[in-house]
């Protein structure tokens, strides 16, 4: 199978975050000023993580400066900790500022499985929002079948719904396994799946490299 124009507008391949001035000069120019970074990394790739939200939860205002710095089709991945008392009612409310730049909602869950927490999220968040439960307790083994259409388990590449969430947290990745998930994904695109793809945040920009040779491969 071959990616098409049509099939790559499905495609969000990006990096666990943003803000890391190690990334100058080989990512961001020698000269840019941290608060031009998102700018500069929304230029080049078409997705982001966005993992401060799964520590504390920015005002309304941050939300809208993000989404005023990228051009439209980029997404944002806001992460929602399980682990947190967080108000979900609040955090939907606050990450929906994002306006069309909101992608998934990683929801991040340490518990042991617990059907009452699960029926309890996916009651409270709006079922049109698309949520890629990052399960980290070896009890949710199984769990994907039980999901509603909106919802994929992270990495869950044989999923039902018509998004992919792919975290790769194992560098480096060289030539031959990055050719190795270009073939992986390259079916799903073709099905008109829409796939996302997040590299782990290095100190060296190695993670926004393999994005974009990722993309390369996929074009």
């Amino acid at each position: 199978m071959t990616a098409t124009s049509a099939s790559l507008a499905r495609l969000y391949v990006g990096t666990s975050g943003w803000s890391y001035p190690s990334w100058k000069p080989g990512f961001y120019p020698a000269d840019a000023k941290p608060a031009d970074f998102l700018g500069h990394y929304a230029q080049r790739l078409r997705a982001v993580e966005l993992n401060t939200t799964g520590y504390r939860l920015p005002a309304e205002g941050q939300f809208e400066r993000w989404a005023a710095q990228t051009p439209p089709g980029f997404q944002f991945a806001p992460k929602l900790n399980a682990f947190r008392s967080t108000d979900v009612g609040t955090f939907e409310e606050r990450v929906r500022l994002l306006g069309d730049r909101l992608g998934p909602v990683r929801a991040l869950i340490g518990y042991a499985r617990d059907e009452g927490l699960l029926s309890l999220l996916l009651g409270s968040i709006d079922p049109e929002l698309r949520i890629a439960f990052d399960f980290r307790h070896g009890s949710w083994e199984g769990v994907e079948t039980e999901l509603p259409a909106n919802a994929v388990r992270v990495d869950d590449l044989a999923a039902a719904a018509p998004f992919r969430y792919v975290r790769l947290r194992e560098p480096p990745y060289d030539e031959s396994a990055l050719r190795g998930w270009a073939d992986r994904l390259r079916p799903l695109l073709a099905e008109k799946v829409d796939v996302y793809v997040f590299f782990k945040h290095e100190d060296e920009p190695t993670a926004p490299a393999y994005a974009e040779r990722l993309l390369e491969l996929l074009a």
